[in-house]
């Protein structure tokens, strides 16, 4: 009882620590988004090296998850400063809203884009090779605009479905029971989509499997008549030792060797270091996607909640856990790009400033020295 007494004479309360907690934690993460997503949008900017179909979708959701953060954490700030209430009108909370569903939706059908290039990449390189232009990538980010802007644009005009939630501190879609609203199939296409971005990397791995080891190449012997080496191994000396004079008899059959040689010039062909790098890139992209599996995961879980039962309550420290999870998945996903990424990594080092390069090439006593 004394301990009780003295603590709230204090004036420091459970709540005030929760809101505290809550201000600095999203404070972290806006300044964490905003300088990640920028500077690894500036390096694929920078380097022409990086100017490819992969990076191209990497800058769309860098960009996305750094707009999200400057417009729609800080009106959450404002929200929790005033004890998780809208200050704001009832206008300005749908446009929140709706930018937040739409960049829920953007990334996730972004990475299911990816998904797909990504397997292309690699059990069809040659068509990934040759319709995989700047256009393309241009075409594919207009549509996943469109499809994200279809998905969230809709609930404008439904009355109360956009609003402030208490519980969540943020103005978002009102998720209610099957039967009030169209809350399902709004939550089954995000679900879907995110099985089925699982589902092409998982056709990739068996892929990679299947083609873990490969046949090696049987080399066909040349045939030879009268030092005139002719056949599908031979290497052209047929022809050389023809014009020189070694050879008799009529002049060899054309060598099937060239004729393979010149008809695959044109050919696109995935050469192992070109496999290293399309794996590395999908190494970085499944971390992306399973980092927004795992920190939306279990807000999906809720909304399905509130949609399959009638009247739920669900506890407010959960609710709170996973809505803080989804807004942090704005700020990882620039950590692991630049941790999983050599190629992110060297223009980084590349464009910093001269006096920490120099200080990191120098020597361990001369770096003390100048310390």
């Amino acid at each position: 009882h004394i301990s009780g007494s003295s603590s709230n004479s204090g004036g420091i309360s459970a709540s005030d620590v929760s809101t505290y907690f809550k201000l600095v934690f999203l404070g972290l993460i806006i300044c964490v988004s905003l300088a990640g997503n920028l500077l690894v949008s500036l390096l694929v900017l920078r380097d022409r090296a990086l100017h490819k179909a992969p990076y191209f979708f990497l800058l769309d959701l860098c960009l996305a998850d750094a707009v999200r953060s400057a417009a729609c954490f800080p009106f959450v700030l404002v929200s929790v400063h005033n004890s998780s209430a809208w200050t704001y009108s009832a206008l300005s909370c749908k446009v929140v809203a709706f930018m937040a569903v739409l960049f829920c939706f953007h990334a996730a059908f972004m990475l299911f884009c990816v998904a797909v290039t990504r397997y292309l990449a690699i059990a069809h390189h040659r068509f990934y090779a040759k319709r995989m232009t700047i256009w393309t990538c241009a075409a594919i980010i207009c549509m996943v605009w469109t499809l994200a802007v279809a998905m969230a644009f809709p609930p404008v005009f439904d009355v109360g479905t956009y609003k402030f939630i208490r519980d969540e501190d943020q103005c978002i879609f009102e998720h209610r029971y099957l039967k009030s609203n169209d809350t399902l199939g709004f939550m089954l296409m995000l679900a879907v989509v995110v099985l089925a971005t699982h589902g092409f990397y998982a056709k990739l791995l068996l892929f990679e499997y299947r083609h873990r080891k490969m046949k090696p190449v049987q080399l066909v012997p040349a045939i030879s008549q009268n030092w005139t080496f002719h056949g599908p191994g031979a290497t052209g000396q047929a022809a050389a030792n023809w014009i020189a004079g070694f050879g008799r008899g009529p002049m060899p059959p054309t060598l099937l060797g060239i004729r393979q040689n010149l008809h695959n010039q044109h050919r696109r062909l995935l050469g192992m270091e070109e496999v290293r790098s399309e794996r590395r890139l999908g190494r970085m992209f499944y971390t992306i996607t399973l980092l927004f599996l795992v920190l939306w995961a279990p807000y999906i879980v809720a909304c399905f909640w509130r949609v399959f039962v009638k009247s739920c309550a669900i506890p407010h420290r959960y609710l709170s856990i996973t809505v803080w999870m989804s807004f942090a998945q704005a700020g990882v996903n620039p950590i692991f790009c630049l941790l999983l990424n050599e190629d992110l990594r060297k223009v980084l080092r590349a464009h910093l400033p001269t006096y920490w390069r120099t200080k990191q090439h120098l020597p361990q006593d001369e770096a003390y020295c100048i310390m």
